[in-house]
């Protein structure tokens, strides 16, 4: 998993059937400190986030694509969760 902020929306007209209906998100990784780190990536979102949230999401396997509850759907990259609150310590 990852924590990425949302940055934007997706829309597109035509997609694979088995993504109909989905919302897609334009999310971006960030550091435990909050700060963007590499590129910004698409993730169906699974939970309902909005642009500006923090949210949690996995990249490819098994559980990116059962997000979206679809057997066989084609997905890298899902929203799972929003952050409400993140608390670490880097002294452990």
């Amino acid at each position: 998993m990852q924590i990425c902020r949302v940055v934007g929306t997706v829309v597109s007209t035509q997609k694979n059937r088995k993504l109909e209906g989905a919302k897609l998100l334009l999310v971006q990784p960030l550091t435990l400190e909050g700060t963007a780190r590499g590129v910004a990536l698409i993730a169906i979102d699974a939970v309902g986030a909005g642009v500006g949230e923090r949210v949690l999401v996995v990249i490819e396997g098994k559980a990116a694509g059962e997000a979206l509850g679809t057997k066989a759907a084609a997905v890298d990259a899902a929203v799972i969760g929003i952050v409400d609150h993140l608390e670490y310590r880097d002294d452990v």
